[in-house]
């Protein structure tokens, strides 16, 4: 009995290994995704100073 349970205890270590390493490339992947920045350009942040001009406006009209 003592040669099965360690035979299982080997198994379930490679098991464990085996979804350490893809949770660990999985993790990694995500990072990666996280780590991109967006490129602003000058007409996307006049684009949102109007906006949020027009929104301004728009409070003071309700009130």
């Amino acid at each position: 009995m003592n040669s099965e349970s360690s035979r299982a205890e080997r198994e379930r270590q490679a098991r464990l290994r085996t979804a350490l390493r893809e949770n660990l490339k999985r993790r990694k992947s995500q990072a990666k995704g996280r780590s991109g920045r967006a490129i602003v350009t000058p007409e996307d942040d006049a684009a949102a100073l109007s906006a949020g001009e027009n929104e301004g406006d728009a409070s003071h009209r309700e009130r």
